[in-house]
């Protein structure tokens, strides 16, 4: 199964990503996720289920620990392509 997860942490900040910001991007950039898409205001990115499942869990331990005092998560499921 396959995955999609979007996320944003605050409290944001205009001038720089702040550090929990940053430690939530490094792990999602790190994972074995493709279609990583970081933005200013949110963040995106696709893979197997189990690699999702971890980075999500590794992602909300290092946000949080970062000084995040909230994280907004979506967690979808992708339909799989079934045309022969």
């Amino acid at each position: 199964m396959r995955l999609r997860v979007e996320f944003t942490t605050e409290p944001f900040d205009l001038e720089e990503a702040p550090d929990h910001a940053v430690a939530a991007r490094e792990v999602i950039q790190k994972a074995r996720l493709d279609a990583v898409d970081v933005g200013p205001f949110g963040n995106t990115a696709e893979g197997e289920s189990g690699e999702v499942l971890t980075a999500v869990a590794a992602l909300l331990r290092n946000a949080l620990e970062a000084g995040a005092t909230r994280v907004s998560l979506q967690v979808n499921v992708i339909a799989e392509d079934t045309t022969p």
